[in-house]
């Protein structure tokens, strides 16, 4: 078949060596290179700890030049506040006793509260602070003078793994990530698209269907930020592809505010009522056009994305965090962190420092997750794996060597093989991997001379096992939240901010960036058990969520009628809306429609906003109603 038949066709798979793409090929290499790179130059300038420039590199091993920077560059933020944070509690804390774990306990339930509110590389960066206050101030408690000092080595080691992360990438031309989320919208974009002509056409919305889009939308905004470190155009791409999320979510509620719409009448009484069924026509026919206008503004949002340049209408993408589930998440962690200090002081063992940090290192590590437990647990897993091959390594090939060439060609296999299966698909394979490849680094700890003092090793390994053993033994002691009390935490916020828009208090958002905000919490409802939610949560968090982007549609399109006049009937309109009084809402947009007939005014943006809300509260209070009159 000729080469361009097979392009059209969708036939051309990717060339495979042993298995694995090319691609995953270069990357191993790529992540090889920049490590004995980073190696070489800490051995070089002779830096206290070469170790944590390979760790670095092994933490930054992201397919594409864009994921890879930015996290580089919240890795380095985060370093510097994690160095003068253990300056802070080491100068302050250092001489007194057993106040001093419970500070750094604190700092750690700090930490994962940060890492609640945020996401991506900006909750790993609030992460890494927690982890460089454990790999500094806990391990150097005994000696505080010596935090500052090795602060700036720890600085030095993550600055020169970053630097060489970034040279190799360039050298090797790692590839762009934008080509890869832009293809990813454009397959949103289709589903979206085909949602909205089956609501034109007249045919049921599923909401099942609605929350699983809205959660694969949502779901991109961690890996939007990325593109800006990619290269000058990153900043017009980012906005490209920020905005284009949000004309998503604004398609889709569109097309659900229509699919919500009855075809021939709005009310049972409408048959007796023209004027009710003229207003469902000019709804009908408002929405239709505007989701031809926003399915044609998401095509040039993507259009920009392509091709680097700033889109014609830039939207916010507002992240939806819940207060409560991140205080509780930093509570837990701040108990499990006290708690493991608890047994190792209790215990005396002479290696405190190292195991306590460890712990710190997995608790603060684990926050970043779903679902912190199924981490530690993977964390247990990799940990043996890790010191086997470290063990490996170092007594069995390099076996008392001091050359770095030989240093080299011992990594070499492990390293690429590992980076070879973090490029797997899904599984739990790609994550053990990487956690078994950074573990393995803290255990060897590459230096120049190497140690090869047997029973250092075997402590270490041993003590390093039992740090993650720990902090699971204290996760399931006193367990995260379970998946049903975060679902109904997130309904509850839900409930409460709808309650807010009922008596019209308005957040200080556009309609199109609070409905992407709603959003990203129904991606948190589906994605808090890791499967698909069950359908009475699915159709309570979509409820909530189509009321709310009604009726913040109505007090937008009712505050542009309030010095005007119509202002009068406006201010009628919204007293309806407070009452949710669906045939109020009603009766006060066929006024509206009346007086601004009479005035030569279009209002239709307001009609399609408040009918849809007549017709939802209307629906409402008759099944409350049957609802009343089946249990008395």
């Amino acid at each position: 078949m000729p080469r361009d038949a097979t392009s059209a066709a969708g036939d051309i798979r990717p060339r495979v060596f042993a298995g694995f793409p090319v691609s995953s090929w270069a990357f191993a290499l790529r992540v090889l290179l920049a490590m004995l790179l980073a190696l070489y130059v800490s051995f070089w300038l002779e830096l206290e700890s070469p170790s944590s420039a390979a760790i670095t590199v092994a933490i930054l091993a992201l397919p594409t030049r864009a994921q890879g920077m930015e996290k580089a560059g919240y890795r380095l933020l985060a370093t510097a506040i994690g160095v003068m944070a253990s300056i802070a509690i080491a100068g302050i804390f250092s001489q007194t006793g057993a106040l001093l774990p419970a500070v750094l306990g604190i700092w750690v339930g700090l930490c994962v509260f940060v890492v609640g509110m945020l996401d991506g590389n900006r909750a790993y960066a609030a992460a890494l602070s927690c982890i460089t206050v454990a790999l500094i101030a806990i391990q150097q408690i005994d000696s505080p003078l010596q935090v500052f000092p090795t602060g700036v080595a720890r600085g030095a080691a993550i600055a020169i793994g970053v630097l060489a992360v970034a040279l190799v990438n360039e050298v090797l031309a790692a590839p762009d990530y934008h080509p890869v989320l832009a293809s990813r919208l454009e397959t949103l974009h289709r589903r979206v698209a085909e949602f909205a002509q089956d609501a034109v056409r007249g045919e049921a919305s599923s909401a099942t269907a609605a929350a699983d889009m809205l959660r694969d939308i949502a779901a991109l905004h961690p890996e939007i930020a990325s593109l800006a470190t990619e290269s000058i155009s990153g900043p017009a791409r980012t906005a490209a592809a920020r905005s284009a999320m949000v004309g998503l979510v604004s398609e889709l509620t569109l097309a659900r505010t229509l699919a919500a719409l009855p075809i021939a009448s709005v009310t049972s009484r409408d048959d007796r009522d023209p004027a009710a069924a003229g207003l469902t026509t000019i709804c009908r026919t408002y929405l239709r056009d505007e989701i031809i206008r926003g399915n044609a503004d998401v095509r040039d949002s993507l259009e920009a994305l392509r091709t680097g340049t700033y889109p014609p209408r830039q939207w916010r993408a507002p992240l939806y965090r819940s207060p409560r589930i991140a205080a509780e998440g930093g509570v837990r962690a701040a108990i499990h962190f006290i708690l493991i200090a608890i047994i190792f002081v209790m215990a005396g063992w002479p290696t405190t420092e190292l195991c306590l940090s460890l712990a710190a290192v997995i608790i603060g590590l684990s926050a970043t997750a779903p679902n912190p437990r199924a981490f530690t647990t993977l964390a247990v897993f990799a940990m043996p794996i890790a010191c086997l091959l470290a063990g490996v390594l170092k007594y069995l090939v390099f076996n008392g060597v001091s050359e770095f060439q030989l240093l080299a060609i011992g990594l070499a296999p492990v390293v690429i093989g590992l980076a070879l299966l973090i490029t797997l698909p899904s599984g739990v394979l790609p994550p053990l991997s990487r956690l078994s490849l950074v573990f393995m680094l803290v255990v060897l700890a590459p230096s120049n001379p190497q140690s090869y003092a047997p029973e250092t090793f075997l402590v270490t390994c041993l003590f390093a096992q039992l740090s993650s053993v720990l902090v699971l033994a204290a996760q399931l002691l006193l367990p995260s939240l379970s998946g049903d009390r975060r679902i109904r935490l997130l309904l509850d916020e839900a409930h409460r901010e709808l309650g807010r828009l009922e008596s019209g208090q308005v957040r200080q958002l556009a309609p199109e960036e609070a409905a992407f905000r709603d959003a990203a919490r129904i991606e948190q409802i589906l994605a808090t058990n890791g499967a698909t939610a069950p359908p009475p949560v699915v159709a309570e968090a979509m409820r909530c969520f189509d009321e709310a982007v009604v009726l913040r549609r109505c007090h937008f399109e009712l505050s542009l009628l309030a010095e005007s006049s119509l202002g009068g009937a406006a201010h009628a309109a919204r007293a309806a809306l407070t009452l949710r009084d669906g045939h109020a809402i009603l009766v006060a947009a066929e006024a509206l429609r009346q007086i601004a007939r009479q005035s030569n005014l279009s209002v239709e943006p307001v009609l399609a906003a408040l009918v849809p809300a007549g017709i939802a509260f209307e629906r409402w209070q008759t099944s409350a109603g049957s609802s009343h009159g089946k249990h008395p």
